[in-house]
């Protein structure tokens, strides 16, 4: 039996790799011209499929209180339609939970797997680049922690007051350390994200300068 090309699923050639149905009534953000193929949404870019897909899943945790991996996916893939037992058990394994152990969708290191997982099972293995990812979670607003990154960066330049006295080639070191995080930023306008890019850099110089030396 030959393997279906992921790309050519119909998740991916509709950007959106969570088969989202498209409801008229639901006005997603980035939705094509037109939204759907006859069932399911189409999306102007991949970030903005993916984007639903994660606003979908924070929406079931919040408004619907569904906080495991079973609840959830019962309720995205209901049994009437698939082999839903086999689809928590993927998803579960990805985020690395039990099946039902509470999970919080408002973190960036559980949503992740969970929408790479989901992505993955409906479009036959797909796979999107780290930072198509990451951006499309920023667009959620489940942003990848970059402050975090930021301030072990920071930790690692050197020690005490003098250290962060690092001038143009300091900061380019921070800069290119930090460039994971700051990929995630790619969605947003150019001066937002270079509002946030230098805000979190300046928050974590001076919180090394409060630190002991």
């Amino acid at each position: 039996m030959s393997r279906i090309d992921p790309k050519a699923t119909r998740g991916y050639r509709n950007r959106n790799p969570g088969n989202i149905e498209h409801v008229p009534a639901n006005k997603w953000q980035g939705l094509a011209e037109p939204p759907s193929d006859g069932r399911f949404c189409r999306f102007v870019s991949h970030e903005h499929g993916i984007r639903a897909l994660a606003a979908l899943l924070t929406t079931y945790h919040d408004r619907h209180g569904l906080r495991t991996v079973r609840r959830i996916i019962d309720r995205w893939a209901p049994p009437r339609e698939n082999d839903t037992g086999a689809y928590v058990a993927v998803v579960a394994g990805r985020v690395g939970v039990g099946a039902d152990d509470p999970v919080d969708l408002h973190r960036h290191d559980q949503l992740r797997p969970m929408v790479e997982a989901i992505i993955a099972h409906e479009c036959a293995g797909l796979a999107y680049p780290a930072g198509v990812i990451d951006r499309a979670l920023t667009l959620a607003g489940v942003p990848p922690p970059a402050p975090a990154t930021l301030r072990q960066v920071a930790t690692t330049t050197g020690t005490g007051r003098g250290a962060m006295a690092v001038g143009v080639a300091g900061m380019a070191t921070v800069a290119a350390q930090a460039a994971p995080a700051i990929q995630a930023l790619g969605g947003l306008a150019p001066m937002v994200a270079i509002a946030v890019i230098l805000a979190a850099i300046l928050g974590v110089l001076l919180w090394r300068l409060r630190q002991p030396a």
